[in-house]
């Protein structure tokens, strides 16, 4: 066994580096600010009751100028005591840190009436009542698409229908509680169902916003304790919104840093759903990325679970496709194939998939490669005090496996940002060419890489995360229609 330790990897933003999102877009800027490409206006269409409407519009209004840092619970006088895990939101606007303004109008709006969601809370089923939620807020977004500039559609959910759709349904966007399974189930979902109906459909990207965000009082309680869920600060909730509406328009926040000797590189996460019929379990997404965090979603064939292991597995043929696809994706977009291709699973690869995948590589003449099996790990380290191990500390197991905390204690943050004890990841080497200590420092740098929330120490890596998120979405694509390639209609 062999511990070491990797600093926080930086990333690149408008005109410098900065290990945090947030002091990075405050410090230099979005990424592409002195792009003509860059959103400097977003037409931002609102759609929902008239109560959400105002509510999303009054508060938007307010993060235009500065919301201050959290205020410091035991002296509410003073600020946070944690000042670079809790910083002030600058404003969005022209003039502050994204020179970018949200465009609100009557025109971009559309409400619903009282009598539809009151016709929705009365129905018996649950189901019923998130599929016609599901249409209720269609109706108003093909009005949006198909008659107004908007560009970001906002969906602003009334406390009536959050609550008639039953407990838990919902969190919100940029959440830190949110999790996805390994294989997205079969039970309805309201944010993925929508996702998907307006994406095909109308083509837009959409965001949720909860009743909580503009309205602390309006915060569900938990159906275990009754309490209220707790709530982040002001300034916390102004940066995860408007940093997605800002990649939502095509905005590019920050990348990840690359020298000009590396070598161009393809990243691939893949994931599986089961249909919503339950007769089935596909395979959901190669999630592909450049080194850039530039993607592209190619959905996949069919997978089984092995008896073996009982896990999730492609065979020959529909490993070969997935990842030929992926990759001719890629050139798409590119141009050219990459020099090194990784590929992060969340099951083992088994000899059918390493085969298939690697007839794709030599079919499209890339000699690198690394698959990694990337899970959650039953290993822990313990520390002593009150901290748990810093985020960043890598123990090597043997040859093959070793456990990576991509939460921890963060030395910038001066604490452990999280609830519960962290839970490092499982990484193990299936085929690789790189050393443990490149694949895991890579693997931890890919972690930052979440435009839904700007608070940088992320469980997984992108490839990981966003497979799923697309797995969650794509369970409700018509199979005759096409879909978005681009990870902001997903998330």
């Amino acid at each position: 066994m062999n511990i070491s330790f990797f600093d926080e990897p930086e990333l690149e933003f408008g005109a410098g580096r900065h290990i945090d999102i947030r002091f990075g877009i405050m410090n230099y800027g979005p990424l592409d600010f002195s792009s003509s490409l860059a959103p400097k206006q977003i037409n931002l269409g609102v759609v929902g009751s008239k109560e959400s409407i105002e509510g999303v519009q009054q508060w938007l209004e307010r993060c235009r100028v500065e919301i201050p840092a959290k205020r410091n619970k035991e002296r509410p006088d003073r600020l946070s005591n944690q000042p670079n895990l809790f910083p002030r939101f600058p404003g969005f606007s022209s003039d502050a840190c994204f020179q970018s303004t949200l465009v609100m109008s009557d025109t971009l709006c559309r409400d619903f009436q009282k009598s539809a969601v009151a016709e929705i809370v009365k129905l018996t089923d649950r189901r019923a009542r998130t599929e016609r939620s599901v249409e209720l807020f269609l109706e108003e977004i093909r009005y949006l698409a198909q008659n107004t500039p908007a560009k970001v559609i906002i969906c602003a959910v009334p406390l009536p229908l959050l609550e008639a759709m039953g407990p838990g349904e919902l969190t919100e966007e940029g959440g830190e509680g949110e999790t996805t399974p390994d294989i997205a189930g079969t039970q309805i979902d309201f944010h993925d169902m929508l996702k998907a109906r307006a994406m095909q459909l109308y083509r837009k990207p959409i965001q949720l916003v909860l009743p909580s965000t503009y309205d602390a009082s309006k915060s569900r309680k938990q159906r275990r304790t009754g309490r209220r869920r707790q709530l982040q600060d002001e300034a916390t909730k102004a940066w995860n919104i408007h940093t997605a509406l800002y990649y939502k328009a095509d905005g590019v926040p920050w990348r990840l840093t690359r020298e000009s000797r590396d070598l161009t590189v393809c990243y691939v996460g893949v994931s599986f759903y089961r249909s919503l019929d339950r007769n089935s379990l596909l395979t959901s997404v190669a999630q592909v990325f450049n080194e850039r965090g530039e993607g592209v979603v190619v959905r996949g064939g069919s997978a089984s679970i092995s008896k073996d292991d009982l896990q999730a597995h492609l065979d020959k043929e529909a490993a070969y496709g997935l990842l030929r696809d992926a990759l001719s994706s890629y050139r798409d977009v590119h141009q050219t194939f990459p020099a090194r291709l990784v590929v992060h699973k969340s099951s083992r690869f088994d000899e059918g998939e390493c085969k298939g995948f690697e007839t794709a590589l030599r079919e499209k003449g890339i000699s690198t490669h690394d698959f990694l099996w990337v899970s959650n790990s039953a290993s822990r380290l313990y520390r002593g005090g009150v901290y748990p191990p810093l985020r960043g500390t890598l123990v090597s197991l043997d040859d093959k496996e070793m456990v990576l905390y991509t939460r921890g204690s963060v030395e910038f943050f001066e604490t452990y940002p999280g609830k519960y004890l962290p839970v490092p990841l499982r990484l193990r080497c299936e085929s690789t060419e790189q050393t443990q200590k490149f694949l895991a420092r890579e693997v931890l740098a890919l972690s930052k890489m979440n435009w839904n929330n700007t608070q940088f120490d992320g469980s997984e890596p992108v490839t990981l995360r966003a497979s799923r998120k697309c797995s969650g979405v794509l369970r409700y694509c018509s199979v005759g229609l096409p879909i978005e390639p681009r990870y902001s209609f997903y998330m």
